[in-house]
């Protein structure tokens, strides 16, 4: 009997990670890192028991759309207020500084001015992930290094945004003035767009039926994915159209129940990226990145503690805390491998580059996770006194 080739995939890939998820949690590792793993062992530089991992990359960017859509939730006009205080400064110049530090490293390895950039880029980000997975739910809803550790993130979380929308918007291909041309005009039209259907339409529709709650789950993904795909034809990204989806939507009372319904959605294809992540990660290549990227670590784990501690002691912070919030968001992010992927795909960075960046994240993931789960309360501390939920 012929076995389905995208069931068998699928089959290959759930079941290798809940085991390799299980392991992962037993041993206090980031799942992020087992998903990455099962690429690597399942692709084409490995067993190559999935042969086409250009396929699950399809599905996988159905995640990274979701991700976007709900990141756009994410803006409420309440919570981008409280942001915009001290902890702004401390983002940016600390985000200034860790695009400084990659871009003079990679500099130094003899990589083009663009890669150089987009390295430097996916080094200015924390990872949300384990920033957030590793604080105690009292510390995280209940005490100032909690507010510090989101507002940080958020902060970051706008800058790659917009550095995604930069990316695969056509901003960089200064060869192509009319793609240049369309991206500036049909960002404020499919912005306008998006803010009179919302307030005329989709917020009547969810006022009517709001009883409904399987009809609020299937408007939330067909006004994602409608106005993605108007995006795309307009010259612009599944991506940003993606975001400005949920930013439209982001003001309606609606918006906290909508992101909450989608998670699940929005993990099973993050599951898939970060698998295709692995399964596009070639280990022959690995060789020739591996010293620039064990130092690209070393430093951020290095550098990113001392200069949050420094920005937040600029602000009045204590010094304990502020060593505490460095040291949680001591790691690359999530993010710097989404802008390796698209830069990649984009063709803005070479395979060395955005396997530099992978590699970077993975030991960062790794080390930064260690460092935390031993010093500082966590949900999955090895020490009972460590130990907080």
């Amino acid at each position: 009997m012929q076995t389905d080739p995208i069931l068998f995939s699928f089959f290959l890939i759930f079941t290798s990670a809940a085991v390799l998820a299980t392991a992962a949690l037993y041993t206090r590792q980031p799942l992020i890192v087992a998903y990455i793993a099962i690429g690597i062992g399942l692709g084409p530089s490995a067993t190559g028991l999935i042969s086409e991992p250009a396929l699950i990359g399809s599905i996988a960017k159905v995640g990274i759309i979701f991700l976007l859509f709900l990141l756009g939730l994410d803006m409420q006009p309440g919570k981008l207020r409280k942001m915009f205080g001290r902890a702004l400064l401390v983002g940016i110049l600390s985000s200034l500084a860790f695009f400084a530090v990659g871009y003079l490293i990679t500099l130094a390895f003899g990589y083009s001015l663009a890669e150089c950039i987009i390295i430097g880029t996916a080094m200015m980000f924390s990872s949300t992930i384990i920033g957030i997975k590793l604080l105690p739910t009292t510390v995280l809803h209940h005490r100032h290094t909690g507010e510090l550790v989101v507002s940080l993130l958020l902060i970051q979380d706008i800058i790659a945004i917009i550095v995604l929308i930069v990316i695969t918007g056509g901003f960089l291909d200064f060869s192509n003035v009319t793609r240049i041309a369309r991206v500036l005009v049909g960002l404020p039209l499919l912005i306008l767009f998006a803010w009179l259907f919302v307030r005329f339409v989709l917020l009547k529709l969810l006022e009517r039926f709001d009883a409904f709650h399987e009809y609020i789950f299937l408007l939330a993904i067909g006004w994602c994915l409608g106005l993605s795909e108007l995006a795309h034809t307009s010259g612009l990204s599944h991506e940003v159209g993606a975001f400005v989806a949920g930013v439209a939507v982001a003001t309606s009372p609606i918006a906290l129940y909508i992101a909450e319904h989608l998670k699940p959605l929005r993990d099973f294809f993050l599951v898939l990226f970060f698998f295709s992540v692995g399964a596009g990660f070639d280990l022959e290549v690995l060789s020739h990145v591996m010293i620039p990227s064990l130092i690209m670590a070393a430093a951020m784990l290095i550098i990113k503690p001392l200069v949050f501690l420094g920005t937040l002691e600029l602000i009045g912070e204590a010094r304990h805390r502020a060593k505490e919030t460095g040291l949680r968001l001591g790691q690359i992010s999530e993010f710097s491998l989404l802008i390796a992927f698209l830069a990649a795909a984009e063709n803005i960075i070479g395979e060395n580059a955005s396997h530099l960046i992978q590699a970077t994240a993975i030991l960062t993931f790794l080390v930064s996770s260690y460092i935390v789960v031993f010093r500082y309360p966590t949900p999955i501390a090895i020490s009972d006194v460590l130990r907080r939920n």
